[in-house]
């Protein structure tokens, strides 16, 4: 009996310990993309002639925006299917992407105000996604509530294209604290789900890195859609 303890206990001591090193590598690569994503932004930003091009040429913009759509839809949806450097490469790609499409809010934000937005949004992150991965209860609840909310924001995200009146004022306002709550909660949620994700044993294979990038991925959108909605809540206009 004595044993048998020593045994489970060893493998729980070896599943923890696997375990921390699978969230280092999720929360490793989802800062990289990050970083990525703010680099390439901000390159672009300074770039006058870059940036009146892409403003100035809505098909090139709206090609970006395609493009970025499309690779993190197939990264998605295939990345069972793909090998882990093809889902790693997407990912940096989309990142990079999204670096490009975001560098417009450099012409709506002071920079102040995009630099304020981005360290609260960090902090608060850390937080959140710590409070996920710490947490022993289920989060689950929490997670049908946000996917609910962010499906809300989505129809009204999409709405305000052909209404754009519609965002305006104390909707506007409505609209970036509910973003704030959903992805918050999102943070934790996905935090959990994603240590839950990992298959003891299976470090070092393909399908682990491939777990990797994907865990990458989720929290990489939760945090770009946070800072989102703190910038539009808080960011001051040029």
């Amino acid at each position: 009996m004595g044993n048998n303890y020593s045994v489970s206990g060893t493998s729980s001591r070896h599943l923890a310990e696997e375990s921390a090193r699978f969230m280092s590598g999720v929360y490793k690569w989802m800062t990289f993309g990050v970083l990525t994503t703010a680099i390439v932004s901000y390159s672009f930003s300074e770039n006058t002639d870059l940036m009146s091009f892409i403003i100035q040429n809505r098909f090139v913009f709206w090609l970006l925006i395609i493009a970025q759509l499309g690779s993190v839809f197939f990264l998605s949806a295939m990345i069972k299917k793909i090998s882990a450097f093809a889902a790693t490469m997407i990912y940096l790609l989309y990142s990079a992407l999204t670096g490009t499409t975001l560098s417009v809010i450099f012409l709506t934000y002071t920079q102040a105000s995009i630099q304020s937005a981005f360290f609260v949004t960090s902090f608060s992150f850390a937080g959140l996604s710590a409070f996920g991965y710490l947490s022993k209860r289920d989060l689950g609840p929490i997670g049908t509530f946000c996917h609910m909310g962010l499906w809300g924001l989505i129809g009204f995200g999409v709405l305000t294209l052909f209404f754009p009146s519609m965002m305006s004022g104390t909707a506007s306002t409505v609209y970036s604290l509910c973003g704030i709550l959903v992805f918050a909660g999102l943070a934790a949620y996905d935090t959990q789900k994603i240590k839950n994700m990992n298959v003891w044993g299976r470090e070092g294979s393909d399908d682990a890195q491939k777990g990797t990038i994907y865990g990458a991925l989720t929290l990489y959108l939760d945090f770009i859609n946070l800072f989102l909605s703190i910038l539009r809540l808080t960011g001051k206009r040029r």
